[in-house]
């Protein structure tokens, strides 16, 4: 999707000079308030654009309200827990379906991709991702373990202990992926 900053960069001099310097929202807003007729086919498509991003961004967001509304009713544990918004949220209902569907949280994390597998060597012990699965439920669980790695402090001393302990920081994201997916499934099939 286009943004105010993408239009004034290829925009025309003469035109982009009304708006260099100015922040996306103030170009948009800009461009959103013209009324007068275009005097460049350029100035008619920029105008065209920042209303339809505009536009897009307020159907966005009536579609997370809703989304938001849905999540709280059907499993308002997932949005307590760090890391999980209502996108997020609502993307693993999707892949669980219903109590009883998916039998454990070794199925579940089967199905997100985030079993480990192993991959051993004859010296050493190892582990690897699974790279099948679900993908946009492996791609949430990730969103997930990457912002509790930034702003939860349980999980970023669990990530010291572990690289302490000789761990590279895939192996952890991976140890820890494991884990939300198992702390996701629990909570769903405790809440319904």
């Amino acid at each position: 999707m286009p943004n105010g900053n993408a239009l004034v960069t290829t925009a025309p001099s003469e035109i982009a000079e009304r708006f260099r310097g100015l922040k996306t929202p103030a170009v948009l807003a800009e461009l959103t308030r013209v009324r007068r007729k275009p005097v460049a086919a350029f100035e008619a498509t920029m105008i065209t654009l920042a209303r339809r991003v505009v536009a897009l961004r307020d159907e966005a967001d009536r579609q997370k309200n809703t989304i938001s509304e849905l999540v709280a009713k059907t499993a308002p544990a997932l949005l307590e827990l760090c890391g999980v918004g209502p996108i997020i949220a609502a993307t693993v209902i999707c892949a669980w379906g219903q109590p009883g569907r998916i039998r454990n949280d070794a199925a579940f994390a089967m199905l997100a991709g985030t079993a480990p597998i192993p991959a051993s060597s004859g010296v050493t012990n190892k582990h690897r991702l699974n790279r099948f699965g679900d993908r946009k439920l492996n791609s949430a669980i990730h969103i997930v373990a990457v912002t509790r790695l930034r702003s939860d402090p349980r999980t970023q001393s669990y990530a010291n202990r572990r690289k302490a302990e000789g761990k590279s920081d895939r192996d952890i994201r991976r140890c820890l992926k494991r884990y939300i997916t198992r702390e996701l499934f629990r909570t769903l099939e405790q809440t319904t």
